[in-house]
């Protein structure tokens, strides 16, 4: 009688349970009961209850902090203001800032408890809205103890079926059957078995009269091994029949598993993204459902999604076009070198010698683009002709006279007569310069030889005659002659400019500063340490908006100590940076008066979390000012 008491009792428990789990899933499925999300630091304060929870990750928030919004005539962008208080009011947005390339973001996922329920388990997918592009963030699972135990036995039902899983495949074979029957008919062979070295396996097998392998199969239990390598084949499906709801470990913010169904519950949730040039806001939303038994029994509704605006430092760029001054000259030099070659002793031009016919190419398409600048005219074309040491000086004086004349005769062909006039011609009889430079470079003369040739070489300002001679007296003579003197026997041709309706001999110009720019680019596009690297020599106030980008604050104070105290943007970066370094006195002072300068700077004030705290400190002090 008693017996069947509690049966009743647990029966109509079991109804009980099962009606009011119905109530609640109704409600969650009508939107009456929803999963809150609110900006970090702020939720409904009416239910003041605790759950106990196990958690492997997570926090329960504190009291509220609600900010009252203002729209900042500058940018655009909602700016908290000040707190206000209320309890059932949330903001729906929040501003963020991005530091250093990256922005993190944290939001309150509140659980009502009326969603609690220890069979089931809650599946919430948090995502990211940045511009068109949407990301997948971390889940979150809320686990009942009861969903979990059910979790951890459908693991053990698995363990148990793989147990039976056979492993060993000398268990499938009926060894005691096979001993007896070599025993009974082949015993000389069964005294074998403790000593295998008597007699080779494959000489045991042939007395056996059967091989190893017809002898494995016959004492081998086939139905056996098929209903092993079955179970094999079954072991997906069985996972799937046993662990309907598995535990993951990846992807996951938080697995809580609740031991109570009181209170709400909160988890904080941070995320760390890193930003890109002109991202503005992203918006936070959620979705998921409710598990029970590992099967969706409920989507679950969720409030309406957090926007984040995002404030960047390099919003305070100051893009203004940087020129740099140019000086700029009436008359213009340029020239080009040939190596042409001569017969000994000749002046004449063959263009069957070596190169002669490509260098001669060369040059003419020089002169053809030279000829061909409008904004700049020729005033002549020197050929100057220069021959190596060997002979005497006068001879080589007449030589590479001779040969500037041809070049100039050859040149001339290819050129129109108004152009002629214009081409004059020079000599360089012996081009030591040349050769000395010639002799430094070289790698086959040791050092010693080469201070020998340098210091002969330098008598040929004096007496050129005489250091050829006594050059030609050095064993290393033959190598000079044959590998350095042909290169000294080239034709250089001097181009000697203007430019066109240029009157003064110097004008003063700007030019617009690219490399700057490029920096500037690089703050835009928050790649802040190529910034740095760019600006740093400019020493200006975007090269400390870069140092303070990139976190180097001394040197951002280093450099904004040298700018305009009168600029408002140079004394809210020296706030910031002297915020930063815990020297809030001076952070208060330069705050105070950029806001002198320009009053738009307090919305500025509460996008950045350094000046955040000085304005702060601005206000108690001001609380009587109507502005704030």
């Amino acid at each position: 009688m008693c017996s069947k008491a509690r049966l009743g009792i647990l029966v109509m428990l079991t109804m009980v349970l099962s009606c009011t789990s119905y109530r609640k899933v109704q409600k969650i499925r009508s939107g009456e009961i929803e999963v809150g999300l609110a900006v970090a630091d702020e939720k409904p304060q009416d239910k003041e209850s605790e759950p106990v929870i196990d958690s492997i990750r997570g926090t329960l928030s504190d009291g509220p902090i609600i900010m009252n919004a203002i729209r900042d005539d500058v940018t655009g962008e909602m700016v908290a203001t000040d707190v206000i208080n209320a309890s059932r009011v949330v903001a729906r947005f929040r501003n963020v800032a991005e530091r250093r390339g990256y922005v993190s973001v944290e939001f309150d996922v509140i659980v009502p408890e009326e969603m609690y329920d220890s069979r089931w388990q809650l599946r919430i997918h948090p995502s990211m809205i940045a511009e068109n592009d949407t990301s997948r963030l971390e889940s979150i699972y809320v686990t009942g103890q009861k969903y979990r135990e059910e979790q951890l036995r459908g693991y053990e039902r698995y363990r148990r079926f793989l147990s039976t899983i056979i492993s060993d495949t000398t268990e499938f074979i009926r060894i005691r059957q096979l001993e007896i029957f070599i025993r009974r008919n082949f015993p000389e062979t069964y005294a074998m078995k403790t000593d295998s070295s008597i007699v080779p396996e494959p000489v045991a097998e042939n007395l056996f009269g059967v091989t190893q392998l017809e002898a494995l199969r016959h004492y081998t239990d086939m139905r056996r091994i098929r209903h092993n390598e079955n179970r094999k084949a079954m072991t997906g499906m069985m996972y799937r029949r046993f662990v309907k709801s598995p535990i993951l470990s990846e992807g996951i913010c938080l697995d809580t598993v609740m031991i109570s169904n009181e209170g709400t519950f909160t988890y904080r949730y941070t995320h760390t993204f890193r930003s890109r040039p002109g991202l503005r806001k992203v918006n936070i939303s959620l979705n998921g459902a409710l598990f029970e038994g590992g099967a969706a029994i409920a989507q679950v509704p969720f409030e309406e999604d957090l926007t984040y605006y995002i404030s960047s430092l390099s919003t305070l760029v100051d893009d203004s076009p940087k020129y740099r001054l140019m000086i700029l000259e009436r008359t213009v030099f340029d020239n080009t070198k040939a190596l042409i070659d001569f017969a000994a002793g000749s002046s004449a031009v063959d263009t069957t010698l070596g190169d002669n016919s490509s260098e001669l190419a060369r040059i003419r398409r020089c002169m053809e683009d030279v000829f061909s600048r409008t904004e700049y005219a020729l005033d002549s074309l020197v050929i100057v002709a220069s021959c190596s040491p060997e002979g005497s000086y006068e001879s080589n004086r007449r030589l590479s006279i001779g040969r500037s004349e041809s070049i100039r005769d050859y040149i001339c062909r290819y050129v129109s007569d108004s152009w002629r006039d214009s081409i004059k011609v020079s000599a360089m009889p012996e081009n030591w310069e040349q050769l000395m430079k010639l002799v430094r470079n070289d790698t086959v003369l040791g050092k010693d030889v080469k201070n020998r040739v340098l210091s002969l070489a330098e008598l040929s300002s004096s007496d050129p005659d005489k250091a050829e001679k006594s050059l030609s007296c050095l064993p290393q003579y033959r190598y000079l002659r044959e590998k350095l003197y042909p290169k000294l026997r080239s034709v250089r041709f001097d181009f000697h400019l203007h430019r066109v309706g240029m009157q003064k001999d110097t004008v003063h110009t700007t030019e617009l500063d690219t490399v700057y720019m490029s920096g500037i680019m690089a703050l835009k596009e928050l790649d802040y340490k190529k910034a740095v690297s760019i600006l740093r020599p400019y020493d200006d106030y975007n090269a400390a908006l870069a140092f303070i980008s990139a976190d180097y604050n001394h040197s951002a104070l280093d450099v904004l100590s040298r700018l305009d105290d009168e600029d408002a943007r140079v004394c809210y970066l020296k706030a910031m940076v002297l915020s930063r370094l815990e020297r809030m006195d001076e952070a208060l002072k330069y705050f105070t008066l950029s806001l002198a300068y320009e009053p738009g700077l307090k919305y500025r004030a509460n996008l950045d979390p350094e000046m955040y705290r000085v304005l702060t400190k601005y206000k108690s002090i001001n609380k009587n000012n109507d502005e704030f």
